[in-house]
């Protein structure tokens, strides 16, 4: 067995193991030497990869599913109580793990990077992933979305540093002891688990608690959550707090941004120097992410120069604006926001990109609860686009809430003066864009649902 195989994980069942979380642990278990094995609700190409890699998955949930000679069951939040194979593991015994302990201890002995933040984790993780991996460091790491193929969210290297997403949704990233933190922004979201903005500000208190004596915090310097977490924290001993931003005072300053098309170029000021580099992706939102993984990286030794050089590298992460296709003079790009911050950013972004050129966005709402909460302000970052499709609300993992629907999001979008239709049929979406788009347009799938698969549907009927 390759080093670093907790012998609990050697041969570990993960429920839910497709998911981007859960197929990451699994993918780096069986790089290390595990006989992993695991079940899914349907098949994909992620479990595809997961085979590829030695890994045995099973679609569906069933008893049968769960071998008696399982060391462990790995879950993740998501996994209801009632499930076959949580309930056969307490039948034989097995010990149930939940998926931020497995990955807590794929960590032991290595130099951890947590990125955690409201928005953005995705994005700075895979930024000083593929920016270390290009410096032949040959980081580990653990990703919430593919770079650039299904089941390439994660990876076991060779070299000591492992850049894990750090996820606050359910308060598990107080599991890890990274020698560096990343905190992007704080915000409110996670209705279900948060119930106001201080118990937000508590939990990211814990997580940076967490960093090892002598560690480091990087910070975003002009997001107001972020700051308010590092004005908690300061003076704490054994801990550097790195700020970053546009601000005179901010460590690491951010001296221009300037768009060129689908990417940045950034100019910033680290230790009285000063570095230009590009970022492969637009927005102001992702060129603070990629100052961040600069900050992290030189945190951890890594020159600065060389990081800069490297982070050019990065051109996206799959529904992070991925460029999804072009049909009749028209391009469809996916984007996962679905916090009204992240639709903002990235439809200012893209409005940056686009020139003249129209934005159509197909949105469909991720929780009943965010929808409760936050389902005027995503109306309103709705107003930024030319003209919206609204879908019906994508549960994932809740039930309904009374009254709460999708047409929440349609009133308060029509308050502010978009141009809003409302669709409950998925499958007739490519056709209601196919109406609408016209050469020179762009179409944003947008939202953390299933609305990425109308990607290529859009484009086909646009083809045809």
């Amino acid at each position: 067995m390759k080093p670093g195989l907790p012998t609990a994980m050697e041969r570990p069942h993960f429920i839910g193991i497709g998911g981007a979380g859960m197929s990451g642990i699994a993918k780096i278990l069986a790089q290390r030497g595990a006989q992993v094995a695991g079940s899914d609700s349907r098949d994909s190409e992620t479990a595809q990869a997961l085979r590829a890699h030695g890994a045995t998955v099973h679609v569906g949930h069933a008893a049968g599913h769960l071998a008696a000679d399982s060391t462990c069951v790995v879950v993740s939040s998501a996994i209801r109580a009632d499930n076959p194979e949580l309930a056969r593991a307490a039948e034989l015994g097995i010990p149930v793990v939940h998926r931020s302990d497995a990955l807590a201890a794929l960590m032991d002995g290595l130099r951890p990077i947590a990125v955690a933040g409201t928005h953005g984790k995705t994005t700075t993780t895979s930024m000083l992933a593929v920016s270390l991996s290009a410096l032949g460091l040959d980081p580990s790491y653990a990703i919430g979305g593919d770079l650039d193929a299904p089941g390439s969210n994660a990876h076991h290297g060779e070299g000591d540093i492992f850049v894990a997403e750090a996820d606050e949704s359910d308060r598990t990233f107080h599991k890890y002891s990274p020698q560096v933190a990343i905190i992007l922004n704080a915000e409110l979201d996670h209705h279900a688990n948060y119930a106001s903005i201080e118990e937000i500000y508590e939990s990211f208190e814990t997580f940076v608690g967490k960093v090892v004596p002598g560690g480091t915090l990087v910070v975003a310097h002009g997001q107001e959550g972020a700051a308010e977490i590092a004005r908690r924290v300061a003076g704490r001993e054994g801990l550097t707090v790195v700020t970053y931003g546009e601000e005179e005072d901010a460590d690491v300053r951010i001296t221009k941004i300037t768009p060129r098309g689908l990417t940045s170029e950034v100019t910033v000021v680290l230790d009285g120097r000063m570095l230009t580099f590009t970022v492969s992706v637009p927005g102001r939102h992702y060129a603070h992410n990629a100052v961040a993984a600069l900050a992290a990286g030189v945190a951890l030794g890594v020159p600065a120069h060389n990081l800069a050089s490297a982070l050019g590298k990065y051109t996206g992460v799959k529904r992070r604006l991925q460029l999804k296709g072009e049909a009749a003079g028209v391009q469809v790009i996916d984007s996962y926001a679905h916090h009204p911050t992240e639709m903002t950013a990235d439809l200012e972004a893209i409005r940056g990109a686009a020139g003249d050129s129209r934005i159509l966005v197909v949105f469909q709402p991720h929780l009943f609860s965010r929808t409760q909460e936050l389902g005027k302000e995503m109306g309103r970052a709705l107003a930024l686009a030319d003209a919206s499709v609204v879908l019906d609300i994508y549960p994932a993992r809740e039930d309904p809430i009374p009254g709460i629907t999708s047409e929440l999001i349609i009133a308060a979008a029509r308050s502010a003066g978009a141009d809003v239709t409302a669709e409950h049929d998925k499958a007739a979406v490519a056709d209601v864009i196919a109406g609408m788009a016209k050469p020179g347009d762009l179409v944003l799938t947008m939202g953390a649902g299933d609305v990425t698969d109308l990607g290529p549907a859009i484009l086909a009927r646009l083809s045809s």
